[in-house]
């Protein structure tokens, strides 16, 4: 079986060090629904507000080591998260203005995790205002885009990134 595409991002919730919340217990319904059917993913499920973070944390680590899920190498977590960003914007599930948001809002809080995840994020920090930098000015690192076109790049950058990371985890 394969975990539900928002596995990616609890993954990535929990290394960025976001408390659980209402989000966390959907997932782990998505997961029962799915066909896994484990101790603790169903004691999370069935949590309500207001969540102690503590327990939470002790929770979500028993629950990933059931489902032998890891995010031990922070970076691969992050890559992972933004690969499934990256297909839902392809796949016409997520504009990508709202992928290159929590991007954005990812590539401010990675800097304490490593510098690697960071450079990870670069670009698509800097696609995160491209049709704003086009409007007013121009971009020095995308000098391609225009006003006209920006939406191309972006797309463009999105398709080449799913691609090499495909290729690197073939």
């Amino acid at each position: 079986m394969k975990p539900v595409d928002s596995t990616y991002k609890i993954l990535a919730y929990k290394i960025l060090g976001r408390g659980v919340d209402e989000e966390w217990v959907q997932w782990a319904q998505e997961m029962i629904v799915a066909g896994y059917d484990t101790e603790y993913l169903i004691i999370l499920a069935g949590e309500m507000p207001f969540f102690n973070q503590f327990e939470m944390k002790v929770l979500t680590d028993k629950v990933f080591k059931e489902l032998g899920l890891s995010y031990e190498n922070p970076v691969n977590v992050i890559r992972d998260y933004i690969y499934s960003l990256v297909n839902q914007v392809l796949d016409g599930k997520m504009n990508d203005q709202s992928a290159l948001e929590i991007l954005y809002g990812i590539y401010w809080q990675v800097g304490h995790i490593s510098n690697e995840s960071e450079k990870l994020l670069d670009d698509f920090y800097s696609l995160s205002s491209l049709k704003e930098d086009v409007i007013y000015s121009s971009s020095n690192r995308w000098p391609e885009a225009t006003i006209e076109n920006a939406g191309d790049v972006i797309k463009n950058y999105f398709i080449e990134w799913k691609k090499n990371y495909e290729n690197a985890n073939t």
